[in-house]
Parts: structure tokens; sequence; C-alpha cells
């Protein structure tokens, strides 16, 4: 690696060749081998220090939690007081939950980064003299970067050569519009926006072709400064907020239950150490510490089971979001049709099949160098004898862009002096340009007939199912210097007859999203006489519709108001779709969004669930939250059920600590204040807190019922309080009956009363754990394997524990066969009592009323 080329300096202002020069490179690029010694040297081309998730990272994010760092403190002065026996008992019980924790949450980090691996980006590079593809982590400065309309510019670089080069750089400047882009040398002081002759990585190519000089990489370049204001970003999910919301929740009730508790112990003259680890058990207890590595492992399975339905998830938090989705907005193209595009006719303005026409669409599709599309490829297919493409040369070309909606080429036939401009595109956006007609008697005037003729023509064979290009030819003299202002006068020659049929089966696969609640929104750029025809051949409705032009004309608030009830978005242009976007969302929807395409970027970051393809440009892959390996609504719906599956098994958890465990510990909390001594020790609630836990880890496992996934799911944290003050007053209800029991008729000691409530409340968390993870009765459902085996091995160890050898450690002794058998039928009744208020929560009466102040409770938000 060259060491005269220094950070400070402005290479922006520096003549290509005395770049090249410093940077020891070539036109053809470096060497495989000394690229790979550079890549050593630099790093790889990556924005942050490492790429994944290290073991250390996350076994520190472990004690991060000041609860626990607060318990070991206390533990801690525990020993110095002379109760070194506790101290390591505690501290050894809180490092298995930390070691455990971690354990699950690493795993489950190495895993989504093996999948993130499926869709890493890759850029052309120029090694050895040949055109490659790297991973955009591999590029190292010096390289010769080649990029194009759709791709994302992966370094920072300056321009050597460029045509019709154009990038989106607002990542970086904030500028809506494209930076036009050119070779050249800017002044040394310029800034980013004014660097007209530099690229830089985060942004995206709009149009045009370029190469480049790569100088600099990874952490050294522009983004790299501002990638964290960037990551900040990106908006928080509803169900991260919810977790969010959750947790505050928990905080407060703990905060205020542990300083209750502890000042009414230091209150009745208990000793301040032990009063101390009692209300931070207490606390320990109250939170759900595995939560943050349940969701990570539970997000993480989910996400390998829809890879392997072919659904790469980009970033876990969209899993949620897409079984939260109740309306998907999608193109036609390759979605809902085969999007193997067939050209069908090369017709002239008289509707006959012409080889000169097919002709100049094979010189106009094969020649362009920009933006590829199925359209060109679908021309360059076709095989015919009658293409003497030969005899042709390439001058020059305007690449198509998402304004024009026109693709133009210069040609000149050898042997000849004149050139000849031949434009296709959009019907509308090249007959604008024309002021004539080839006819069978030569080139015509326009008039309002022909005009007329022309359009009746396109609307026949769009209302048929086909995509209609038109295609308009102009000679111009040798010597002249090609233009976009040579895009007039044109003569229109005749059109182009595509036909892209419907997927087999996407009727079917349409009724079962409608069956699982999503609705289906069709925004695309062609006309609403092919956009209806597909529509009723595959069972979407076509009666509301809304053009493009229609749309630029509405205010925000009248969109707000017809966005729901529109069926299709027809001739939208590629601004328009966030606008569309964002006016399902303000009516409450949670939106999906499919695009493959340039413009479709801002579109899937304003959706909640960004889609994409493996095969679309870099910036829409980049942009989206989610890939599909293969373009297929089908594919989409399993993904949905495994987004509905891991939003079901996380609320899982969340039943089960704000059930028995939340329960249990506010009754231990009161009964502190009433009892001549602490319900449990310490160490006692936090062996049982780290039993209890045990089987939530196979919580990701869990099968998961079938009405949980027929419907959108979505976070209510308004659920969540009603759940927990529901069950969790059961749940201290038997509570205080178990206690009852142990003084007024058992006439327990205090060691007798520790050891049988620990087995209690620990067998009634475990017991709870199969209530409330189905919605049915819980003999009707069946829980994982490895669920159920953790959940009995569990229950042996709770009923078992008051005679193992560590019983004396915990302060436990055996328990009378009275006192087990009494226990034993509270426990029993608890569930009984569990059951009856489960089938009462969740009665039709009582949901219809909650899903109806849950929506409400939306809407208003959303206003």
């Amino acid at each position: 690696m060259p060491e005269n080329l220094h950070l400070g300096d402005a290479y922006w202002s520096l003549p290509a060749d005395q770049l090249m020069s410093e940077l020891a490179t070539i036109s053809n690029g470096l060497t495989s081998t000394e690229a790979r010694k550079r890549l050593t040297a630099v790093g790889p081309n990556s924005f942050t220090e490492a790429s994944g998730t290290t073991a250390i990272a996350t076994l520190a994010r472990q004690f991060r939690s000041p609860l626990v760092l607060i318990l070991v403190f206390a533990a801690g002065v525990s020993a110095v007081v002379g109760e070194g026996h506790e101290s390591i008992i505690i501290t050894a019980i809180v490092l298995a939950s930390c070691l455990l924790s971690f354990t699950q949450e690493y795993g489950a980090s190495k895993a989504v980064q093996a999948l993130k691996e499926v869709v890493a980006h890759k850029a052309t590079v120029v090694r050895d003299g040949a055109e490659i593809s790297v991973l955009a982590r591999d590029i190292v400065p010096g390289d010769i970067l080649h990029l194009s309309a759709g791709g994302l510019v992966p370094a920072d670089g300056i321009i050597l050569e460029a045509r019709d080069f154009n990038v989106s750089e607002s990542a970086l400047t904030g500028e809506t519009f494209p930076a036009v882009k050119s070779p050249g040398i800017s002044d040394a002081g310029a800034g980013l926006a004014a660097r007209s002759n530099s690229v830089f990585a985060g942004t995206s190519v709009r149009s045009g072709t370029a190469t480049i000089l790569v100088v600099k990489t990874g952490r050294k370049t522009e983004f790299a400064s501002i990638a964290a204001v960037i990551e900040r970003r990106i908006p928080e999910t509803e169900f991260a907020r919810g977790i969010r919301q959750f947790g505050y929740l928990m905080s407060e009730i703990m905060l205020a239950i542990v300083i209750l508790v502890l000042f009414a112990n230091l209150l009745l003259h208990r000793p301040l150490i032990d009063s101390l680890l009692f209300s931070l058990a207490l606390a320990v207890g109250l939170t759900p510490e595995l939560l943050p590595a349940i969701i990570s492992v539970t997000l993480a399975r989910g996400a390998r089971a829809m890879a392997k339905a072919g659904v790469v998830v980009r970033r876990l938090d969209a899993i949620e979001n897409l079984g939260s989705m109740d309306m998907l907005c999608t193109d036609k193209t390759g979605t809902l049709t085969e999007g193997v595009i067939h050209l069908d006719g090369c017709l002239d303005v008289e509707g006959k099949k012409s080889p000169q026409i097919a002709l100049w669409a094979r010189l106009n599709a094969t020649l362009q160098t920009g933006l590829k599309n199925p359209l060109d490829e679908a021309i360059a297919n076709v095989e015919d004898a009658m293409y003497c493409l030969a005899r042709y040369a390439k001058v020059d070309e305007i690449p198509y862009d998402f304004i024009r909606k026109r693709l133009s080429v210069l040609v000149r036939e050898l042997g000849t002096n004149g050139n000849l401009v031949i434009c296709k595109g959009a019907v509308a956006n090249v007959l604008e340009v024309c002021t004539s007609v080839l006819v069978a008697e030569g080139s015509q005037p326009i008039d309002s007939s022909r005009r007329a003729d022309i359009e009746t023509r396109f609307k026949a064979w769009s209302g048929q199912g086909y995509r209609v290009l038109g295609l308009a030819i102009r000679r111009l003299a040798p010597e002249r210097a090609f233009t976009r202002q040579d895009e007039t006068d044109l003569c229109f020659a005749g059109f182009l007859l595509f036909l892209d049929p419907p997927k087999h089966g996407m009727a079917e696969t349409l009724a079962s999203l409608a069956k699982k609640g999503i609705g289906i929104k069709v925004i695309t750029g062609d006309n609403r006489y092919v956009a209806a025809h597909l529509a009723e051949t595959i069972g979407l409705a076509s009666r509301n519709i809304i053009t493009g032009q229609e749309l630029a004309l509405m205010t925000k608030n009248a969109l707000f108001g017809v966005a729901s009830k529109t069926d299709l978005f027809v001739e939208i242009d590629p601004n328009q779709k966030e606008r569309i976007v964002e006016a399902l969302q303000h009516r409450g929807h949670v939106v999906g969004y499919l695009g493959d395409g340039i413009n479709d970027a801002p579109a899937l970051h304003a959706a909640d669930v960004g889609i994409s393809v493996n095969g679309a440009v870099d910036v829409a892959r980049e942009a989206a939250d989610i890939i599909l390996l293969k373009r297929d609504l089908g594919v989409l719906g399993r993904g949905v059920d495994d987004g509905r599956k891991t939003f079901a098994n996380t609320m899982k958890y969340i039943s089960i600590t704000t059930s028995a465990n939340f329960g249990n510990m506010v009754s231990m909390a009161l009964a502190s204040l009433f009892l001549p001594f602490l319900p449990l020790l310490a160490k006692q609630i936090l062996l049982n807190n780290f039993l209890s836990d045990l089987p939530s880890l196979a919580i990701s496992t869990d099968n998961v019922d079938q009405d949980q996934t027929t419907t959108p799911r979505r976070w209510d944290i308004a659920f969540v309080r009603r759940f927990m003050l529901t069950f969790g007053l059961v749940s201290s209800f038997f509570d205080f009956v178990t206690f009852g029991f142990l003084i007024f008729m058992a006439h327990a000691t205090a060691q007798t009363f520790q050891t049988a409530w620990f087995v209690e409340s620990l067998v009634t968390e475990l017991a709870i754990v199969l209530v409330v993870r189905t919605r049915k009765a819980f003999w009707q459902s069946r829980p994982s394997a490895l669920l159920l085996w953790l959940t009995a091995g569990t229950f042996i160890v709770a009923v078992t524990t008051p005679v193992l050898p560590y019983a004396a450690w915990f302060g436990f002794a055996p328990l009378p066969m009275p006192i087990m058998a009494g226990l034993l039928t509270i426990t029993l009744m608890y569930l009984i009592a569990s059951e009856a208020t489960k089938h009462w929560f969740f009665s039709d009466k009582h949901s219809h009323s909650a899903t109806k102040r849950a929506r409400n409770g939306i809407a208003h938000r959303r206003v």
C-alpha cells in the first residue's frame, strides 16, 4: 500500500493521472495478489470496527444491568461482614444466569450473521485486466470500479470516465435531487456537495455509468464519519417500542416495590444486609432478565426458519413487523406476473408486423449500456435472421431515466454517412417528442386524427394485457453532436408489444394472503388498462383506480382519505410511492412494500417492512429489511406465518413473566411486611428465578396454534397491563392461600415455610407456562418436546430440592407429606382457576372490547 497519500490530502483536487500514480495502480486495475496485500494492510471495507458481534462484547452486555451490578456489590458486602457462604451462592447464581443469557444471545447473533452473508453486497472491479465481481468489503484503495444505474457506491473515489452519471447523495448531503458527476478536478476546499468529480460510499447511482478510482475505504470514508447518525435514523419498530414500554412498566413497578420493602424491613429492625439482599433479589425476580436473550433466540430461530423458505432477514426487528403486516404494496411485474417478459409483436403504426421496427428495437436494446431491464432483455432474446446488427455501429446514447421514460441510441449503418436516432419508451412520452409519423407513404405530420389512432391502438392492446412501448426515429448529420435536445422532432414509427402473463396460481395465493388479513395494493408505472386487466384476471378488485397525475394534484389529507379505498395506483411516478405508503400508515395499517428498483428505496425505507428480492439493484436490497431469494408471494406468505409464530412465542415469555412470576414476587413483598421472618432468603429467590427461567429457553422452539397465525398480530401494551393485573391477581390470591395454609394449618417454622413456599411458587410458575402458552385449553395444544421436557425436569428438581444434597446450602429442610399434599392441592386449584380465567380473558366479548380499545389507541397515535 503506498504511503505517500495521506488522509488529509484533498485528493479530489489532484489530476487523475497523479492520483493513480500515488496509488500505484493502472487502468487495467490491481493484480489479485496486490489487492490481497492491500486488504491485509488497510482492513475490510466496512463502516464498523468489526463485522458481526464479538463474544466479549455480547458477554459484557450481560453484566450491564444495574440490578446485576448492585446484586454482585451487595454480595461482596455480605462477604465482608461474614456471610461468605451466602455471598458465594448469590454470585454463582448471578454468573450462571448471565452465562445462560450469553450463550443464547451470542448463538443467535452468529446465526443471523451467517444469513446476512447470503445477500451480501457485491461490486464490479477490474483486476488482472478483467472485470470481476467481488464482495464490497474486499474493495481496496487503488481498485478500478465500474458503476451503473441502481448500484450502491461502496467506497470513496474519483471519476475516471462517466456517461450521464447522476448520483443520489441525500444520505450525506441531504440534497433530494441527484448530483451530476463527471471527470475533472474540484477545488481543494470544496464541500461534499461541490465535489462533482467524486463519489462517496453510501450513496447510490440514479442513472448512467462510470469508471471510478477507489481512494478511501471502510472507516476512512466520508460515510463512516456519519454512520452512527445514519444508524440512529432507522425508525424504531412498533414491537421494539412495545418492548421498551414494557421495560419501563416493569421498572416502575419494581422500583416502587423494592423501595417499599427495603424501608419496611428496616423499620421492622431486620438486618440491613439481609433486607438489602432480599429487596434486590425481589427486583431480580420481577425483572424479565432473560427477555433480551429470549427475543434474540426467538427472532434468530424465526430467521432461520424463514431462510429455509427462501426469505432472508436483514434486520431482525422486521420479523415482528412482518407478522403484524396487514397491507402489502407491490408492483405487478415479476410479483403478480411471471416476470419473464416476451416480445409478442413489433408493429408499425397501422398495427402490422414490421421487420424494420424489429431491427430498430433490437439495435436500441442491445447497444444501450445504461440501466438493464427485462424489456430490453426480451428484445435481445428474440432470434431473427432479419436482425443484421453487424451492419451497424453505435455512435452514442442517452440512457433511460425515470423523468423522460425514454431511451435513445445513435447508430450509423456501415458504408453510409448519416446517423440514426432510435428512441423507445412509454408511448405517451415518446409521442410527446414526435412531430411526424412513419406510414407506408413515408413520414407524415402528426395531426389529431393520427394521434387519436395511435392512442386507440395503445388502449386496445393495453386492455388485452399487453405492455406497449412506442418507437420513434430521427436522422441526424454525422458531424452533429448528440445531446438530449436532439430528442425532438422525432418520427413515430411503431409499437412494441410485450406479454407478461399472470403467475400460475396467483389468484389462490392472493386469496391465501387475504385469509391472513393482508390486503394488496398494486403500485405500478404501467397504464391503467394493463393494470386493470391483470387485476381482473387474478381476482383483485379494480373498481377504484388513482393515476399518478391525479395523485400529484392531491393534498396530503386528501390522499390520507382515499388511499385505503383505492385498489390500483397506476401510471405512478417513482417519487409518489413513498407518499402512498405513508398515507396507508396514517390510516393505521402496518405496511409492507415489495420493490426492486432504483426509485423504490425511499418507499422501502418508509414502509414498516421493506421487502426486496435477491436480484434487485443494490440500493433496493440495502434499503430492504427482508430479502426474498425467490420473487414469489407464496414464499412471502410463509414468511408472514413464521413472523407471526415468532411474535407469538415472544409474547409467551412476557405472559409467563407477568402472570405467576409477577404475582409471586408481589405476594412475597407484601408477606414480608407482616411475617416475623423473610418469606424467602435472597439466595432462595435467585435460585427460584434461575430455575423458573430454564423452560423459557425452549420458548423459541414451541409449537404455535394455528389461530395465532391467521390474523396480523400487533403489540399492545394495554393488553400486557390487563394480562398482568388479571393473572397476577389470581396468582397472588393463591399465594396468600398458601401462606394461610402454612401458618394456620401446618404451623410451619421459618425454615419449613421458606422451603414450602419455594416449592409451591416454583411449581406454579412452571404450571402457568403450560396454561398461558395457548389460548385453547392447555390439554388441547401440544407444546414442543424441548419445552415439555425442560418443564418436567425442572418440576422434578423443584419437588426434590428439599432432600437433595445442596438443600442445606440454601437453607431448605425436608417437607412432611401432609404439607406436600397440601401444596399440590393448592397448585391444582391454581391451575383450574388460571384455565378458567384464561377462558374468560380471551372470550369473544372481552377480546372484542379490548381489540376495539387497542385500535382506537393506534388510530389516536397515528393522528
